[in-house]
């Protein structure tokens, strides 16, 4: 690991202070970042630990939206009751994260900032039209996720909440690599005021949506819909685990899957 400063303030202001300047990061859960800085292939001048910061912590309902504080973590949402009320399928899909360990440290914040391409909190931001509010600016899901590893979010910017719509139903399926139990291929399904939509992780370089899918299931919300849809293999990834025409079948299997499980509920 290279050398750093560190820097632990007791709240946002101080946070933003602390990461005003130079070539700074923000830790949040590390479950990601502290061991790609292990490994070296990750580097910054300075760390600023929001672990303290309480204000970014905590799960609300305003409205017809969930709002879920950016240092609140896996295991929280998993566990709150406020969660699988509003939107059952988000509870589940923050406890099929990782392990318990990962659980317990990792934060929603943590994983939408650093954008792992098979990380499982971005398609729930793409399919619920979920908006990521920062000390900032707000910005819309659709906008957040640009690359691989990859954001909109500006040096120093940091994540506040994430406000999620409360969908009619939705539901979240992914395929496991058994080692890491990141997504191979992860679909998430949402059904709103707006029509269907449907978010794909693991498949390509960052999380993006399926419209084909999304245009057929707003024809019919069946599961046989989703699984009658031929995905491109363009822009699909391929690897030692899965070719790019495996990981192109499985969006539709894993979304016929979701449906099904959104309209068990």
């Amino acid at each position: 690991m290279y050398t750093f400063d560190y820097a632990r303030p007791a709240d946002q202001a101080a946070a933003a202070a602390a990461a005003s300047s130079g070539d700074v990061r923000y830790l949040a859960g590390g479950q990601s970042l502290v061991q790609a800085m292990k490994l070296r292939l990750s580097s910054s001048e300075k760390l600023v630990d929001l672990g303290a910061v309480a204000g970014l912590k905590g799960i609300r309902r305003e409205g017809d939206k969930l709002v879920i504080g950016a240092m609140t973590t896996h295991a929280a949402v998993a566990a709150s009751a406020d969660v699988k009320a509003a939107i059952p399928a988000l509870a589940d899909l923050a406890g099929g994260i990782g392990d318990q360990m990962v659980r317990n440290m990792g934060t929603i914040g943590g994983s939408i900032a650093h954008a792992d391409p098979a990380a499982c909190y971005p398609s729930a931001v793409l399919a619920l039209g979920a908006t990521i509010q920062t000390d900032r600016r707000v910005v819309a899901g659709d906008a957040f996720f640009t690359g691989l590893y990859e954001t909109a979010l500006q040096p120093g910017e940091l994540i506040v909440a994430v406000h999620f719509p409360i969908p009619k139903r939705a539901a979240y399926v992914k395929y496991k690599q058994p080692a890491s139990r990141f997504a191979m291929v992860g679909v998430f399904v949402s059904q709103g005021t707006g029509g269907a939509r449907v978010a794909v992780t693991g498949a390509r370089s960052h999380v993006f949506r399926a419209t084909d899918i999304e245009r057929a299931l707003d024809v019919s919300f069946t599961a046989d819909a989703a699984k009658a849809v031929k995905v491109s293999t363009e822009g699909i990834n391929a690897d030692l685990h899965a070719s790019a025409e495996y990981r192109a079948a499985m969006v539709s299997v894993m979304a016929g899957r979701a449906v099904a499980a959104a309209l068990a509920r």
